[in-house]
């Protein structure tokens, strides 16, 4: 890792936590480390209890059972705790009649950066998430990528020592989440912690070093991506078989006799097999056999995407 030497102490901890709504369990039990310069993607199906233990961190409230400290504070009774945090809410929340620089300044304030230090502060957020060139922009006038990078500037203005982003990704093209990646992992290798909630599985197996899967208020499993993706999985690959267009219950029948399960694509059936390209080979002349010529047949490691439906207990995505 390089910057700045980081502690190994926590930054942020949740012990426990338990938390109801209306008598509805939203969090049972939770426990949650983040430490500096790691970024930790929470993963869950909506309903799961990503926004109430995200609610929790940020001391909005106070949780009925358990405990939550930020840099060994309580983020819920001592306001001074909370300024160690930054947050980037999944809708834009900027002003967007003012430029970037305007608002990165603004939340400066907002954030009793010392006003000698204001015009280096708002600077150096501008260069980590890389809006110098859009810093006199109306932020009205900024595509989503850039958007969002501006938010991030803004949250991070007063050097928080946590940074969380709510669906980083909402709003933000495929070309641009090249640029908002390399400003996160820069952002982590300076020391931050960076917690993400997010629906975006493929930029959280990418950029995450650790994840958590939420499920019914529980964190169900939690590690490396590709530790858990391999702990699961094993040597096995994923078959996907795309048909042409979707198929009646007789044919449906002959897929599931396959091993085969319907993804949220009626036109996709997945299984997986230890003999990958081989096992793909021998159930294209079975299928076609059958009537059931595939439009094609791929084969890919497992991935974290996967992972999740297994755990959410639904099938694959694909």
């Amino acid at each position: 890792m390089t910057g700045q030497t980081v502690s190994p102490d926590p930054i942020a901890t949740v012990s426990g936590a338990v938390h109801a709504y209306g008598g509805r369990p939203v969090l049972r039990g939770v426990d949650l480390v983040l430490r500096p310069g790691e970024i930790y993607a929470l993963l869950g199906p909506n309903g799961a209890g990503k926004t109430t233990l995200v609610r929790v961190l940020c001391g909005r409230i106070r949780p009925d059972g358990g405990a939550a400290r930020l840099n060994g504070r309580d983020p819920a009774r001592v306001p001074a705790a909370r300024a160690g945090l930054g947050l980037v809410p999944q809708e834009i929340a900027l002003y967007p009649n003012l430029t970037v620089a305007e608002n990165v300044r603004t939340f400066a304030v907002l954030a009793d950066v010392p006003r000698a230090g204001l015009a280096s502060a708002v600077t150096r957020a501008l260069d980590l998430t890389r809006t110098t060139d859009r810093a006199q922009t109306p932020v009205k006038h900024l595509s989503g990528g850039y958007q969002r990078r501006a938010n991030i500037a803004a949250a991070i203005v007063h050097q928080p020592s946590l940074l969380i982003l709510d669906e980083p990704t909402v709003g933000v093209d495929l070309d641009a989440r090249e640029a908002l990646d390399a400003v996160i992992r820069g952002l982590r290798d300076l020391g931050v912690a960076v917690l993400m909630t997010t629906h975006d599985l493929d930029q959280a197996a990418a950029l995450a070093d650790r994840v958590g899967f939420l499920r019914e208020g529980e964190l169900v499993l939690e590690g490396a991506p590709k530790a858990l993706v391999a702990e699961a999985f094993g040597e096995r690959m994923e078959i996907q078989v795309h048909l042409a267009e979707e198929v009646d219950a007789l044919a449906q029948d002959r897929l599931a006799a396959e091993g085969l399960e319907r993804t949220s694509r009626p036109t996709v059936w997945i299984r997986l097999d230890a003999d990958g390209y081989a096992a793909a080979g021998r159930l294209d002349q079975r299928l076609r056999a059958a009537g059931l010529a595939p439009r094609e047949i791929r084969v890919r490691a497992p991935s974290l995407a996967q992972l999740f439906s297994r755990v959410a207990g639904r099938a694959s995505a694909a």
